[in-house]
């Protein structure tokens, strides 16, 4: 049986909770990537492995990009209007976003051929690079969620909360 984390039964009502969450599972399918090439390898391409593509896939290509537009439209202008020393690190934090969906569109291409039995392999790089670029982006973006509920209003957080339902009501 699996164990869950508080953290995955988070619900809209606390935004920064699902903030967390979503690293929460990005962290996951990382572990998972990670250990892709050595299964491969090892293993072949199986149904398994299918299987957990499909979920990174669709994870990355829906939840990932979802939780940005969460962040850059909601949650962190929230922020800097009541923390405006946050600015500067939402700037870079915005650009890690652009070069994470980078080194994600290359590493996808390569994902989907192996479901698609076009390839038996994953460039181990593609991975490292995908990996790397959160393993740097979390620890940055975490400190600003505690900043969001330490200075957010719980009127404000709910409105968040909200607007990030919505959003997957209407793209999810």
């Amino acid at each position: 049986m699996q164990q869950f984390e508080p953290q995955q039964f988070a619900t809209w009502a606390e935004p920064v909770d699902m903030l967390y969450a979503c690293h929460s599972k990005v962290k996951r399918f990382c572990k998972q990537l990670q250990i892709l090439p050595a299964y491969l390898a090892e293993h072949g391409v199986n149904q398994a492995v299918k299987n957990d593509v499909q979920q990174i896939l669709t994870y990355f290509n829906v939840s990932a990009p979802l939780h940005h537009e969460d962040e850059e439209r909601d949650f962190f202008p929230a922020l800097v209007a009541v923390y405006p020393q946050a600015q500067e690190q939402i700037d870079a934090l915005e650009s890690q976003h652009i070069h994470l969906h980078q080194s994600w569109d290359a590493l996808a291409i390569q994902l989907k051929e192996l479901l698609e039995d076009k390839r038996n392999s994953v460039d181990e790089a593609l991975i490292k690079r995908f990996i790397s670029g959160y393993d740097l982006h979390i620890p940055l973006e975490e400190p600003l969620f505690e900043l969001g509920k330490e200075y957010l209003s719980q009127e404000k957080l709910a409105e968040i909360g909200q607007v990030m339902a919505e959003r997957r009501k209407i793209k999810g």
